[in-house]
């Protein structure tokens, strides 16, 4: 997730384990320490763009970094309170801090590594976006006001609405993959692969993607709080395949392995971007929860095969699929 929204879930975890004395201290610290696993953000190369996206979110965030981030934390917080709390309180927060961060991370759609380096496998249990919203201002308050009030029960509220939230995305993701689901089997569609993640900000509205054959069929579904479900259709699109998509690409070439890495990172959703025949693009996001149009992908150069992608955002977002993708979230009929 967003900074921040990992920070103020590292304070509250934190907190709670804290006594009222050390209680601030420890929000502090928690709320450092699950930030410091983004710091891979800055893992990069002037001429291999793809590095940033496969170090992102892999060994930081993995589960056997977790004592070690910990302790990098501890170290950092230790110049500032070394003098009024023992390193011990500060290891013991740091640690709860930074472990939230990869399981958090992993609830999302975008693929954590927490098995690194034993499996190369991207988690992501889609119970909620990137970025929310309510999730992160509801915490936020919860953080200040235990905070100002040295309270162990109003972090213990955070605990539980985290849980409590991610346990109800869980359930909207449930609702909208059985929904898709249902919508394939109507389309008499044999489903070879399936993913459903919330769109941007909210757990209502849900992008649905499945395989069947050599195409991707892309939906949106509403899973209302307190309406039916409902399917908003979109088209579907050629999935890529190296072998025949794009032709002249040689095995083993810098481009070819480029490709696997980019597929890789994606777990294979990819397809030439509508409107360009060279730009390969991450079928997962796009402006609008049912569109074909990618968000961003890797431009290719067949003349150049020796030498690395580029990576490229494909789309932009503007007021007229903003008005939409709003319209989708309150239930309404759309063009």
């Amino acid at each position: 997730m967003d900074p921040i929204s990992q920070g103020l879930v590292g304070a509250v975890f934190s907190g709670s384990t804290s006594n009222k004395k050390e209680l601030q201290k420890a929000v502090i610290i928690g709320f450092g320490a699950g930030m410091l696993a983004d710091i891979d953000i800055l893992i990069r190369s002037s001429t291999d763009p793809l590095i940033a996206v496969e170090y992102h979110r892999q060994f930081t965030h993995s589960l056997i970094f977790i004592p070690f981030g910990a302790l990098i934390a501890a170290l950092i917080f230790r110049l500032i309170f070394r003098k009024k709390i023992k390193f011990k309180q500060i290891y013991l927060y740091s640690l709860v801090g930074y472990a939230t961060h990869c399981f958090l991370d992993a609830s999302t759609t975008y693929g954590t590594e927490i098995f690194w380096p034993f499996s190369d496998m991207r988690i992501s249990l889609s119970s909620i976006s990137v970025i929310d919203p309510f999730f992160t201002f509801v915490l936020a308050a919860i953080v200040i006001i235990g905070y100002k009030k040295k309270s162990l029960n109003i972090s213990r509220i955070g605990i539980l609405f985290c849980i409590s939230y991610l346990l109800f995305g869980s359930y909207q993701h449930y609702r909208a993959e059985k929904f898709l689901l249902n919508a394939a089997a109507l389309r008499g569609h044999n489903v070879e692969k399936i993913i459903v993640h919330p769109t941007l900000g909210n757990l209502i509205l849900w992008r649905g993607i499945y395989q069947s054959g050599d195409k991707f069929y892309v939906d949106a579904v509403r899973t209302g709080l307190f309406s039916n479900d409902k399917l908003y259709q979109g088209n579907s699109i050629k999935k890529f395949d190296i072998n025949s998509s794009i032709s002249g690409i040689e095995n083993n070439s810098v481009l070819s392995n480029d490709i696997k890495r980019f597929s890789h990172f994606t777990n294979d959703f990819l397809v030439i971007s509508p409107g360009t025949k060279n730009v390969i693009g991450d079928l997962r996001y796009s402006a609008l929860p049912n569109g074909i149009q990618p968000l961003w992908g890797i431009k290719i150069d067949n003349e150049n095969q020796e030498q690395h992608v580029e990576f490229t955002n494909t789309l932009g977002i503007n007021n007229d699929k903003r008005t939409i993708f709003i319209n989708m979230i309150m239930g309404e009929d759309t063009p």
